[in-house]
């Protein structure tokens, strides 16, 4: 395993990470994510990301007592949580926000369910129109002086938005955002490559990457439809089926799975590699729902030294004109 700073801080993470969206909830609970994460873990993951609203809190809490039966200590591992959609239906002050309100109570939640005194990373869900960024700023600051998260980062923000809170808490002598968690990966590509490229260098942005085999497009599973069992086929991931079933991008990956059988490797993990070789990722963000799947995400980092230009080329060739 490789590990990366966080962006500009002492913090370390491995390059490759293991993430809870969809799987801990719908298709994984008890010794299955168990399994998943004893797996990732032996192999060198040190960084385990999570959310509030992934299955209504209950994948903090798969996680949480997960970890307490794998017995790991503390000092280990690096955990995260989200916070933005809120869990408590229509509640006024508790749902799609930033306020200090919620932000102050959704944390204690948060640990709750995972049984844990603090979080490792804490980000802003998304980017909340009705506050006033000041306000979250100052909400996040303290949440990380009161011990209970030990950095705070967005994940979805522009770079406007962005470098409006790092200004803020500069300015007033804040703890300052450290990381982003966008969506990366060959289909997703421009706000990493071109919108944040400032940020790296002007406030040492780190990246915790999320997506990098599409929701699966990248896997080549979705060339013939949806799959019975897949993430596309699972009630309220209809959003997904358009993209994922797009006749255009499943040629591309078709041609993809070519360059990655002439590098002895799988076609998920050339995606991962590809993830992995920019050096503005601290670490690529995978999932699996089984063990099998956690050691082929792991195979992507000896597909790396594989990615010469030449083949870099041929990738850009095949996904021009399909990236945004």
């Amino acid at each position: 395993m490789q590990y990366r700073r966080l962006g500009r801080s002492g913090l370390r993470v491995s390059v490759l990470s293991f993430g809870s969206w969809v799987t801990f909830g719908p298709q994984l609970a008890g010794g299955g994510a168990e399994e998943c994460l004893a797996a990732a873990y032996e192999a060198g993951v040190n960084f385990f990301d999570n959310a509030e609203a992934y299955a209504g809190g209950e994948s903090e809490r798969i996680m949480g007592a997960s970890i307490r039966n794998l017995g790991w200590p503390r000092h280990s591992y690096v955990v995260s949580t989200k916070l933005f959609w809120g869990i408590h239906g229509q509640v006024v002050n508790m749902r799609n926000t930033l306020n200090r309100k919620y932000l102050s109570q959704a944390i204690d939640g948060s640990l709750e369910r995972f049984g844990l005194d603090f979080v490792d990373l804490v980000f802003c869900h998304r980017a909340d129109p009705e506050t006033p960024i000041e306000e979250t700023v100052w909400a996040m600051s303290d949440m990380v002086s009161s011990g209970k998260a030990l950095y705070w980062g967005t994940s979805e923000w522009s770079a406007e938005e962005i470098r409006a809170a790092w200004e803020i808490a500069e300015r007033h002598h804040l703890h300052k955002p450290v990381m982003e968690q966008p969506q990366y990966n060959l289909f997703t590509r421009r706000r990493v490559e071109q919108e944040y490229a400032r940020l790296y260098e002007d406030i040492g942005l780190g990246l915790t990457t999320w997506s990098p085999l599409a929701s699966g497009l990248l896997t080549g599973k979705y060339a013939d439809g949806i799959p019975e069992g897949s993430r596309a086929s699972l009630p309220g991931y209809e959003w997904l089926r358009d993209s994922l079933t797009d006749p255009e991008r499943n040629a591309a990956v078709r041609e993809l799975d070519k360059i990655a059988g002439s590098l002895d490797a799988t076609l998920a993990q050339l995606a991962i590699a590809w993830c992995v070789r920019n050096p503005a990722v601290s670490t690529v963000i995978t999932g699996a729902s089984r063990v099998s799947q956690v050691t082929d995400n792991l195979g992507a980092l000896e597909v790396l030294d594989r990615l010469d230009p030449g083949v870099i080329e041929q990738i850009d060739a095949i996904t021009a004109g399909l990236a945004r």
